[in-house]
């Protein structure tokens, strides 16, 4: 966990909600509690570390009639020890409870039962061996750790599952060594490892490991490796692009608006008719008869070409005339 993160406005669906909660472990964690309940199992949930609700959320859409969630976190109450205090500041300065209650009651009825204390606390709230899933993303410190993962061993079921978040992060080399320290000294049994979490169980890994990995396997969306590793099998699985089928995910009292049907686009205007320039006959081409008859108009004395003239104007407007008569084209003759 990076940075912090703030929220302005209702959720309009889960990933509108701050956090670090990435899609594969969205449909992980939906795989893990579905099993449970097709297998009949019961028992409680139990978050430690909440921020803005994310998971919260996921949690909370599967709980069943009986069954209670419980989220711990400080919600902004000032941390007990000086190395607490410095990574609240620095990765939750933005946290309060108002904000996970406002993003919680977005998705549910009501608020699941609310711890704001740090994470040791939490066996004094919740009674032991009742809880069947655990989320532990609380502090990073080894310490602290190590005490969280203690306790979801006494507070989980014995084929429990318990996720530990940041597992192999850069920024969280207390949890790396308190979660390998549990897997390889503690009798934690490694059931999946994701690019963010590592899922186990103190109860046997092999059945549930099995059908998760034909689960897997069986989508085109998801990478999975398997090796050994210090008499553990490892799963490994990877989203293989940025988007996966969702899983099923709880759904918004305040669901964002459908986006308003496109305005259909506005015809062009006819421009307005403009007249046509008027179009003038080519001047017809020369034939040698015209030559002739302008060589002959040439050579002949002035007052033969006069009468020849006149002869043929009065020929031009005879014509003329009696095309108007008509309705006809007249054409001048020679």
């Amino acid at each position: 966990m990076a940075t912090a993160q703030e929220t302005h406005t209702y959720p309009g669906d889960l990933n509108d909600v701050p956090g670090w909660f990435w899609p594969l472990d969205q449909v992980l964690f939906s795989w893990f509690l579905e099993r449970q309940e097709q297998r009949g199992t019961e028992g409680d949930l139990l978050e430690l570390g909440a921020y803005m609700g994310k998971s919260a959320i996921l949690l909370g859409h599967h709980l069943r009639d009986g069954e209670t969630l419980t989220v711990c976190d400080l919600f902004g109450t000032e941390p007990p020890d000086a190395a607490n205090r410095a990574e609240a500041a620095k990765s939750y300065s933005t946290l309060t409870r108002q904000a996970f209650e406002r993003n919680y009651l977005s998705f549910h009825d009501s608020l699941p039962a609310i711890v704001q204390d740090v994470s040791s606390t939490i066996t004094d709230e919740v009674a032991p061996g009742t809880c069947r899933f655990a989320h532990i993303d609380a502090s990073h410190l080894y310490e602290h750790v190590h005490g969280d993962i203690g306790a979801a061993r006494d507070l989980l079921l014995p084929d429990g599952i318990v996720v530990l978040d940041d597992f192999r992060s850069e920024h969280t080399p207390g949890v790396a060594v308190a979660a390998w320290e549990a897997v390889l000294n503690r009798g934690l049994r490694p059931v999946c490892l994701s690019s963010q979490k590592l899922y186990g169980t103190w109860g046997d890994p092999e059945p549930v490991q099995e059908e998760l990995l034909a689960a897997l396997r069986g989508r085109d969306d998801v990478t999975v490796t398997v090796e050994q590793a210090a008499g553990h099998r490892l799963v490994r699985a990877r989203a293989k692009g940025k988007r996966m089928e969702p899983p099923s995910l709880p759904s918004s009292r305040h669901p964002a608006p459908a986006p308003a049907p496109s305005a259909p686009t506005p015809r062009a205007e006819a421009k307005p008719a403009q007249a046509r320039p008027a179009q003038t006959r080519p001047p017809r081409p020369r034939t040698p008869r015209d030559r002739a008859r302008r060589l002959a108009l040439d050579v002949l004395p002035p007052v033969v070409t006069r009468a020849v003239r006149r002869y043929r104007a009065a020929q031009r407007a005879k014509t003329g005339a009696t095309a108007r008569n008509t309705g006809g084209t007249g054409q001048s003759r020679p």
